[in-house]
């Protein structure tokens, strides 16, 4: 497939380097069905093509990603039964019912989909800018690399306003660390590129305005080294990291954010299988920013240290 809705794909460095744009700037791109499967035809094809080698994930607009598409007009469209329903909810698991519809919709549309572009056979780059938020993380982490724009802000909300232990790829652990990994889910507070910078899990920090001419001479850099060698290298480093419990992980975190839900749909008479405000969080739709976390620590006295 070459022509697509929400994405953009072109080439460059005479066809070694891809760039993938997530393009619904409108909704600040958030992820409807058709765009995730449209991104995962352009991975693959991307993938089968021999002469790319470096493949760049960015967003068009103000931001990176929103996340999830929780209500928009088109998502709603998309849903719900009639003319313009998205095949994939009458497949792999869309004519099911209760929790096995959802478990199977979201292990093939979310979770399955990042793991396989995690392991996708060539090097990839998430270029990301503006809000990084919830499900946004999972595309980024799925990337090899992620270099960011001055002023870029992460953060996972789900806990803190949906009621939700984390989004169905949960790699925060292994990208935040396991205390900050806490402490921002708990609070629903973000943290700034720099921070993430120090944290390891972005490589490059620039400013906005030199974001994508950096990105791509930093990609042309990567696609000079050896297929061979780039593909040996990342099955190193990401075969070392399935070693430590990674994709084990994954799995049994999934299991617990399916049981999640079913909590919800349980307790709430309308089946939506996420907190309300009567569970105790803010309206998701008109919660107001997100916070950054707060950095509380003591500096001694030079004087009396």
């Amino acid at each position: 497939m070459s022509d697509y809705r929400f994405i953009g794909y072109t080439t460059l460095d005479e066809g070694r380097v891809v760039r993938i744009m997530l393009d619904r700037p409108e909704v600040r791109n958030a992820q409807n069905r058709q765009m995730l499967v449209e991104l995962n035809e352009a991975f693959l094809r991307a993938e089968a093509d021999d002469e790319v080698r470096v493949v760049i994930l960015g967003g068009t607009g103000a931001m990176f990603s929103s996340g999830h598409d929780l209500g928009s007009a088109l998502r709603i469209e998309e849903r719900e039964p009639g003319p313009n329903q998205h095949v994939t909810h009458r497949t792999n698991g869309g004519t099911r019912v209760g929790a096995e519809h959802r478990m199977l919709q979201e292990w093939h549309y979310f979770f399955e989909n990042t793991r396989r572009w995690r392991n996708l056979r060539k090097i990839t780059i998430a270029e990301v800018h503006g809000n990084v938020y919830a499900a946004a993380l999972m595309l980024m982490w799925s990337c090899d690399l992620i270099v960011a724009a001055e002023g870029t802000v992460f953060a996972d909300v789900v806990g803190a306003r949906l009621g939700m232990c984390g989004v169905e790829y949960f790699a925060h652990p292994w990208e935040f660390g396991l205390r900050k990994t806490k402490e921002l889910m708990l609070t629903g507070d973000s943290i700034d590129a720099e921070e993430a910078y120090r944290l390891g899990m972005v490589s490059k920090l620039w400013p906005r305005a030199e974001l994508a001419s950096n990105t791509e001479e930093f990609a042309k850099r990567i696609a000079k080294t050896p297929t061979m060698a780039a593909l040996l290298i990342k099955e190193s480093v990401n075969q070392t990291q399935d070693n430590m419990g990674f994709y084990n992980a994954l799995q049994a975190c999934f299991g617990l954010h399916q049981l999640n839900h079913s909590h919800w749909a349980e307790l709430h008479d309308d089946k939506v299988a996420r907190a309300h405000e009567s569970d105790g969080v803010p309206n998701w739709k008109n919660a107001g920013p997100v916070r950054p976390a707060v950095r509380d620590r003591v500096v001694a006295d030079a004087e009396t240290a």
